[in-house]
């Protein structure tokens, strides 16, 4: 019985090591391998090209002209005219989406959620379907069909009020491709807070109104504090995609006038395929990749901090 006993453990420890060994030695990772080597060279050399041309001289219109200049591309590019109006605009239009989708999203989502009306399947189609129009497409719809100075939706509005048309896209730069961004995110933004509605606890919300409580006290405190992580996914993945928004840009206002809708994006693309200078746009991507991540790294320890209490 004693040495019965006692083998077992030695036989389970001795059995238990092969099988270990056999686990690390598994082929599974030579499947995977051309894998993420595929993705490593995708990553990598782009990157590498983009660190080399980012510390020459390298212009398309002097080809021949090729040195050495170390940091001097970077420098140019921070002292750059449209350096601080593209941070800006930058920081406007990523604010200034992401409060209208939130904002709005959070209400729209409540409304649908509270009220019963005929119709209510093909409202949430119809609100979700602008995220799947390509952003070029929405730009040209909103240049030449609402925001025309002429034939827009809004000025014909303004005119029936008596009122004069406003050329928004030259007036209003920013605030239209404000809007414009804003209409294509927001549906991304309804559909991840209408989803997480839809599994709040019921049995709360009747006992808050057995309490007393009314439609915004049971708003404030039971479905706001419900969507504190759905928010925050939303928040954390519209200010990745939003900080390389440019095909807006590009169609309606083409940045102007002057620096008044440049972002950093559009910055780097006139000062590559305007100007020719891909030593010094190569500089800006890479400012612009460390400025991402540094937004990406604070929003994702900001949604763990907001999982793990939530936890």
């Amino acid at each position: 019985m004693n040495s019965t006993t006692l083998a077992t453990p030695s036989t389970a420890t001795s059995d238990a090591r092969p099988v270990h060994g056999r686990r690390r030695l598994s082929p599974g990772w030579f499947l995977i391998s051309p894998s993420v080597a595929l993705l490593l060279i995708w990553m990598l050399v782009p990157l590498a090209m983009t660190v080399y041309f980012s510390v020459i001289r390298y212009n398309l219109l002097y080809p021949g002209e090729r040195g050495f200049v170390g940091l001097e591309n970077f420098h140019y590019f921070l002292t750059d005219a449209g350096f601080i109006p593209g941070m800006t605009n930058t920081l406007i239009l990523v604010g200034g989406v992401l409060a209208i989708s939130v904002v709005l999203g959070v209400l729209i989502s409540a409304l649908l959620e509270a009220a019963e009306f005929p119709g209510r399947g093909l409202v949430r189609v119809m609100l979700i379907s602008p995220f799947f129009i390509m952003p070029t497409v929405s730009a040209l719809i909103w240049k030449n069909l609402i925001f025309h100075p002429v034939s827009g939706v809004l000025a014909a509005l303004w005119k029936f009020f008596g009122a004069q048309p406003v050329d928004w896209l030259a007036q209003h730069p920013m605030a239209s491709i404000v809007i414009i961004v804003s209409w294509q995110w927001l549906p991304f933004a309804i559909l991840i807070l209408m989803t997480a509605m839809q599994s709040l606890d019921q049995e709360q919300k009747e006992a808050a109104r057995l309490d007393g409580a009314g439609p915004l006290a049971i708003f404030w405190h039971l479905t706001l504090p419900h969507l504190a992580r759905p928010i925050a996914v939303v928040v954390m993945i519209e200010t990745i995609f939003l900080l390389s928004v440019f095909a807006e840009i590009f169609t309606t206002t083409s940045g102007g006038p002057g620096y008044a809708s440049t972002n950093l994006a559009y910055l780097i693309y006139t000062q590559a395929l305007l100007q020719f200078d891909v030593g010094m746009a190569s500089a800006g991507g890479l400012i612009a990749v460390v400025i991402a991540n540094i937004a990406a790294i604070l929003l994702v320890r900001m949604l763990g901090k907001n999982l793990t209490e939530k936890h």
